[in-house]
């Protein structure tokens, strides 16, 4: 795991979000997510610079359309936002969790 992944999973492990259960490094169909909520149907992705060029931007374009497809939401947040802002990540993500 990255940093930013260890941080926000240490927050999703310890059960702090309103009871909802996630596990790390899911497989679905051909990907693997950072974080799945089998419950909210959500995944929870955490990007790296890589995400960010042309060729990761398309690629998370198609993983995207595949998850949506198959009933999930997705929300991504970049390392940046999850190592320095870890407290507003937080609270987009239980707004989703409360909104299913």
């Amino acid at each position: 795991m990255t940093d930013a992944e260890r941080k926000l999973w240490s927050v999703i492990c310890a059960n702090k979000l309103e009871g909802y259960h996630f596990t790390r490094q899911k497989i679905i169909g051909n990907y693997i997510v950072d974080f799945y909520c089998y419950k909210a149907k959500l995944v929870i992705e955490v990007d790296g610079s890589q995400h960010y060029t042309d060729k990761g931007l398309g690629k998370d374009k198609i993983r995207d359309k595949f998850l949506q497809d198959n009933g999930l939401k997705v929300l991504r947040f970049n390392d940046y936002d999850v190592l320095t802002n870890l407290e507003g990540v937080v609270y987009s993500i239980l707004q989703n969790l409360c909104s299913i």
